[in-house]
Parts: structure tokens; sequence; C-alpha cells
């Protein structure tokens, strides 16, 4: 990958497109051998078949090599081309919807079309050949989920610093105050983890951390 990371980013998935584009390349070159092969008992140069094939191939291949979606903990990357390079980015938190699909030699072979439905004006992404697009389409979803908890989780434990800072303010000493802003943070992120583990719903979550913050 040619696109360098952000801070604190990390790689979950690297995909390809199906590995059937290098089928015909890789007869071309068998062919070039096996041309090369009773061309050259008549003249020598009939082995530039067999070389011109397997310049051909390798070209394919490494043109299939850098033509990859990547999955990060933050944003989805279409990146491709040999020569020239062209990256596309998809943040976590601009997409809406992801889906797939496959006919019945993509389910042979495991490849198919995947859409990604974002909240940018072009709408729709859509990646087509796509080498395993369900392990792609659930990394998406995980990536996704995994980046709304962190979220949640970085604003409860902002809240619980704000909270922190005013008890220090509103306390008679700092001591107190800190010991104040240690619980409010504690049971903010109890009731942050009750909240995704499905104990409490959204509506008993919002009524606890208000009742906790004096609101």
């Amino acid at each position: 990958m040619r696109t360098p990371l952000q801070k604190d980013e990390q790689v979950l998935l690297v995909t390809h497109r199906s590995w059937l584009k290098l089928v015909v390349p890789a007869l071309l070159v068998l062919i070039g051998f096996v041309a090369s092969y009773f061309i050259g008992f008549i003249q020598y140069y009939g082995w530039i078949a067999a070389l011109v094939g397997v310049l051909y191939f390798l070209y394919a291949y490494w043109d299939w090599k850098v033509d990859i979606w990547v999955v990060t903990n933050l944003r989805v990357i279409d990146e491709t081309g040999l020569i020239n390079h062209y990256a596309k980015e998809s943040p976590l938190d601009k997409i809406n919807n992801v889906s797939y699909d496959q006919n019945i030699w993509g389910r042979i072979f495991n490849y198919g079309h995947v859409e990604i439905q974002t909240a940018a004006e072009i709408g729709a992404t859509d990646y087509f050949n796509v080498h395993q697009p369900k392990k792609l389409k659930d990394t998406i979803t995980l990536a996704q989920s995994e980046y709304k908890n962190m979220q949640l989780t970085s604003q409860a434990r902002q809240m619980a610093a704000a909270m922190g800072w005013q008890s220090t303010a509103t306390a008679g000493t700092a001591q107190a105050g800190s010991g104040a802003g240690h619980n409010i943070a504690s049971e903010l992120e109890k009731l942050h983890q009750l909240k995704q583990q499905g104990i409490l719903t959204e509506e008993e979550y919002n009524r606890a951390k208000n009742k906790l913050l004096g609101q």
C-alpha cells in the first residue's frame, strides 16, 4: 500500500481483485512457450514469443498486485495504478451502508461486487470483481462498530474529565475535587459499557447519565 497511514491507524484487511484476472496472461505464457519450442528448432529467435508472454504476465501480475482495497480502523482505501497512482478514501463515519452480491461464478470462485453508500455527494461507490467480497463487507461493518464505540468512549471520557474539573472547582479542596471527578469518570464509563452490552437502552443510559451529572 502506497497511501501513508495516519497516526494510530491500523490496517485490518487488504484484498485484491479476483485472481481470475491472471488466467489469460498465464495462458499466453503457456502458449508462448509452446510456440517458441516448435519455432525454436527452425529459428532461434522463436523464444522471443516466450519472453513476450513472460513480460506480459509480469506486467499483469504487478498491475493486479497494486489494485487493492484496504480497510483500516479509520477508513476504506481504494488504491490502484502500476505507473500512475490513484487512491480514493471513504471515512468510516461517512459510510451509511455496505452491501455485496455474487453471481453463480462469483460464488464458485469467491469474487463479487461490493457497494458502499456514503454521505458524500457522489452517493455510492462500487467495487467490482472483489476477491472475498463478504469478508470485505464484514470487515467494514465491524470496523464501523468499533469506530463508533471508540468515539462514544472518547466522548464519555471527555465529559468525565470536564465534570472532574467542575467538581474540583466547586469542592472545598483540590483533593476532594479530584476524588469526585474520578468517581464521576468511573461511573460514566460503567454506564457506557452497560449500554454497549445492551443492558441499558439509550433512554435509560441518558437518564442515568443526566442523574449522575446532576442535570
